[in-house]
């Protein structure tokens, strides 16, 4: 049984190779898209009623909207953009496992990995559009230039801790269910699937939350910082 996605190739030529987590990746992001620009094309159109799939799709923003919300108050929906589109692409890809032949590309570190890695962009990019690139690098030597390394150590960690954690729950819950599908009957199987499930929105809700929590942290403490200048 192949461990990751990865490992499932499809198509090669030299060097170059399409494996399963590329196409199906490509595939949820493809049915993502599409689906996002059927359901919100006419939302705002008075002469339009409203469908149960924009009603759905109001109530996921909503509360994806209020539980960043709460743990940043201040500018919340610059956040929901890019912390909703995490938790839709980590919870659809999961949720998507129940379609017989489907691998979640969350399954794969480089997978994993690229999404961290864009949390960790994220933090930055956010932390300069609010303290500005000056303001927001001056963190980094702060209350001492001997704390620059120790600045870059954790980020580093962060991203890498954050990359395994997911890929490891992930592949984790699809190992355990394709032992059981060898040696035990086909009820228990069904009950470790439903579970399975359950573990992948979970781990979509935590890893948006802390993406949230990541760039509330660097925007408080570079804004933090400098009200202590001005002082």
């Amino acid at each position: 049984m192949p461990l990751t996605p990865d490992h499932t190739i499809y198509w090669q030529w030299g060097f170059v190779h399409l494996n399963a987590t590329i196409l199906f990746t490509w595939i949820l992001m493809f049915l993502l898209t599409v689906i996002s620009w059927r359901v919100s094309r006419r939302i705002g159109s008075e002469d339009e009623p409203r469908t149960r799939w924009q009603n759905a799709l109001e109530v996921v923003v909503q509360a994806i909207r209020k539980q960043i919300h709460e743990m940043c108050p201040e500018h919340s929906d610059t956040y929901l953009p890019f912390v909703g589109t995490l938790f839709v692409f980590i919870a659809v890809s999961s949720l998507l496992e129940v379609i017989p032949g489907w691998k979640a590309p969350t399954g794969s570190l480089s997978t994993t990995a690229a999404l961290a890695i864009s949390v960790g962009a994220a933090v930055h990019v956010f932390g300069i559009l609010r303290q500005g690139l000056l303001g927001y690098l001056r963190h980094y030597i702060r209350p001492t230039i001997l704390m620059l390394p120790f600045h870059f150590l954790t980020e580093t960690t962060r991203t890498l801790a954050l990359a395994v954690r997911l890929f490891g729950n992930i592949m984790s819950g699809s190992m355990i269910v394709g032992i059981l599908l060898l040696i035990a009957p086909f009820a228990f199987p069904m009950i470790m699937q439903a579970f399975g499930l359950l573990m992948g929105m979970i781990q979509a809700y935590i890893f948006g939350v802390l993406a949230t929590v990541y760039i509330g942290a660097a925007v408080q403490a570079h804004r933090d910082q400098e009200g202590e200048s001005y002082e």
